[in-house]
């Protein structure tokens, strides 16, 4: 038997440097991704479905190829021509595909999925490995559990942390609060006391004055009778005189006694003055019990702000405290106390009736009072301005109360807007845009500006400057005005109507914009380019802007609410709800404490400036018992305070117009 001979390795044989082995999957990629380039449809970019081959060798989905066919008679990939008739399915390409699809959902699938796929087929498994799956799928799922357990564990834990944290955060502001209230509580004490001892000196003073005088006007008259008395003789004549003295001295102790115990009774607060008071009182307490919450976050707000301000200024300056512990922030709680339970309800002091046979349209769109307080102006859809004289208004009742000047415009008008520095100016805008100032006194229009594209809404005087005015229009624009030349000064284009301006009582330069985006914009007029701020919350239009103070603002919108806005430091104070206001403008008017709205239940309702529920509102429908059965569409369409006074005028959409107080 031959051994055979074994031949050297040739080049082939040869062994190679060791490599990392390849998974099949790796090797399976590079293939797979070839393929999936080339069965992609050169229409949609998708893996062909139902695959179309045609007859120059393109193959396509068959959906694809079918529109393309209705619009074109060529190939999509060569411009060959091409027809429903030359289109024939691959069958091949098919069930590669089909292939290929349940090969990539067998490789994204689950290894859970892969073992159920196999025991479903019928592999062949002993009871052995079915115990042995058992025990690792048991073990598995116990660890599965404690592990969730531990996570839901450490959640809840998480959660005590954090509502601890919270709630030692409220129990240390709570401490704070009390300190507050404890320290307010003294000074309170303090404060009582000092004006108790105060009440006691005066009535002290008042009973040696009382006293003081009462003597000597008496005593110059007993002299005198003296005088001139009749002397009988010796010892008995100067005795009788002497007895007579006395007696009248006596006499005049009683009397000063008695001028002092009726002193004392008019002015030491006795039981009968508590008792006339008392009634007041008690409808005061029952105010703050209705809005007492409102009234805490007031107190709390105040005090905090107090508090802070002074321990910024620790170090800095003098201290904000008084020198009796009367914290600065009780002090404006106190006038915020005592501003808001005087007054619970408005008071009619007058009705206007200006009836105009003419026109029957008699919504006033803006009433207005002049510089001084002593006239006031109203128009509307009647296309008239009319000035009547507060003072004849309400001290002279009439059936029919005739204006002091009536002017006629071409449109219906929409705002006025007094001058501030000239009594007799005043500024009117209306439906087609049109921006005029008139002169009551000659009934002439001084300047008549065109420029609006759209209705104007709003118009304004500058408090500061009394030549320069500002309005806004449905073409989304506000222009600045200045009196002593005939065109604008220049524009503002927002991407909204614009509703309502309002110049800052307090400055030239600065502007509050409402508009139909549902924001207020704030400009500096230096710089136009954009707001300063931009106030956002309201959900609706915003249809009023009015300014309380240099720093405060307020906005009415048609989402029911007002809102009240720090324009300092770019930040909402407050919002007030309680009138309804969901589609026409009601009027807005503010003075430095008091909020009006007009509302669509034909009521006039009055906020206090720190509480958000109304502190005071009149129906005119209770005015309204023989009018006919469309009252309830009535609306207010104009207020306006009186200055900071206590008296607001307020019309409705009938054209009624009455005069108000806050009363008791």
């Amino acid at each position: 038997m031959c051994a055979t001979k074994s031949e050297p390795p040739t080049e082939s044989t040869a062994p190679s440097s060791p490599q990392l082995p390849r998974s099949s999957e790796e090797e399976k990629e590079p293939a797979e991704a070839d393929i999936d380039k080339d069965v992609l449809c050169p229409i949609c970019m998708q893996i062909i479905k139902d695959a179309f081959t045609t007859a120059c060798g393109h193959s396509f989905c068959y959906t694809c190829i079918s529109i393309h066919l209705r619009n074109k008679s060529d190939c999509p990939c060569c411009s060959r021509y091409l027809s429903n008739n030359l289109i024939f399915p691959n069958f091949l390409l098919n069930k590669l595909l089909k292939k290929i699809s349940a090969r990539q959902s067998a490789r994204n699938a689950s290894p859970v999925e892969h073992f159920r796929q196999t025991i479903l087929q019928g592999c062949e498994v002993s009871t052995k490995e079915l115990d042995s799956l058992l025990s690792i799928l048991v073990d598995k799922k116990r660890r599965m559990e404690q592990s969730e357990a531990e996570m839901n564990m450490q959640i809840l834990h998480d959660f005590l942390n954090c509502l601890r944290k919270k709630k030692l955060e409220e129990l240390n502001q709570i401490k704070t609060d009390l300190q507050y209230i404890k320290e307010d509580t003294t000074a309170v004490k303090k404060r009582t006391m000092e004006l108790y001892t105060a009440k006691k000196r005066c009535s002290r003073n008042l009973r040696m004055l009382v006293d003081d005088s009462f003597a000597a006007k008496t005593l110059p008259s007993l002299v005198d009778q003296h005088n001139n008395g009749t002397i009988s003789g010796g010892c008995n004549s100067q005795g009788w005189i002497g007895s007579a003295s006395s007696q009248r001295k006596v006499n005049l102790k009683d009397q000063a006694s008695s001028q002092g115990f009726r002193s004392k009774d008019a002015y030491d607060g006795s039981d009968s003055a508590y008792d006339t008071n008392s009634g007041v009182a008690v409808a005061r307490k029952r105010r703050i019990h209705a809005q007492f919450n409102d009234l805490q976050e007031c107190y709390l707000q105040k005090r905090q702000c107090w508090m802070k301000q002074f321990s910024k200024q620790e170090d800095k300056g003098p201290n904000v405290m008084d020198i009796d512990g009367y914290n600065p922030g009780l002090e404006d709680f106190q006038s915020v106390l005592s501003s808001f339970t005087r007054y619970s309800r408005l008071r009619v002091i007058a009705e206007l009736r200006h009836g105009d046979i003419f026109h029957t349209a008699n919504i006033v769109s803006s009433i207005e009072f002049d510089r001084d307080d002593e006239m006031f102006a109203i128009a509307g859809v009647s296309r008239r301005i009319k000035v009547f004289e507060f003072s004849s208004i309400v001290n002279e009742p009439a059936d029919v109360h005739c204006p002091i000047v009536e002017l006629s415009t071409r449109s219906k008008l929409s705002c006025l807007s007094w001058n501030k520095y000239t009594k007799n100016h005043i500024a009117s805008c209306d439906y087609d845009g049109i921006v005029t100032v008139w002169d009551i006194t000659t009934r002439q229009s001084l300047m008549e500006y065109e420029e609006h594209e759209k209705r104007a809404w709003s118009i304004d005087f500058c408090r500061t400057d009394p030549s320069m005015l500002v309005s806004g229009s449905d073409d989304c624009k506000v222009k600045v005005w200045c009196t002593k030349q005939e065109a604008s000064v220049f524009d503002i284009n927002l991407k909204a109507n614009v509703c309502s301006v309002k110049y800052n009582p307090g400055s030239s330069v600065h502007v509050a914009v409402g508009t139909a985006d549902h924001q207020i914009h704030y400009y500096d007029l230096r710089n136009i380019s954009k707001p300063l701020y931009v106030f956002g919350g309201h959900k609706k239009a915003v249809s009023y802007v009015k300014f309380l103070s240099n720093h405060e603002l307020a906005s009415a919108s048609t989402d029911n609410t007002l809102r009240l806005w720090d324009v300092k430091e770019n930040s909402l104070l407050r919002t007030f709800r309680g009138h309804k206001n969901e589609r026409n403008f009601v009027g807005l008017t503010a003075n430095s404490d008091y909020i009006a709205c007009g509302s669509e239940t034909n009521e006039v309702f009055v906020y206090h400036k720190a509480i958000s529920k109304p502190a005071a509102w009149y129906s005119f429908g209770s005015d309204m018992a023989n009018v006919d059965e469309d009252a309830g569409s009535y609306f207010i369409s104009a207020v306006c305070w009186k200055s900071d006074s206590q008296t607001m005028l307020s019309a409705n959409s009938q054209g009624t117009i009455k005069a108000f107080v806050l009363a008791a």
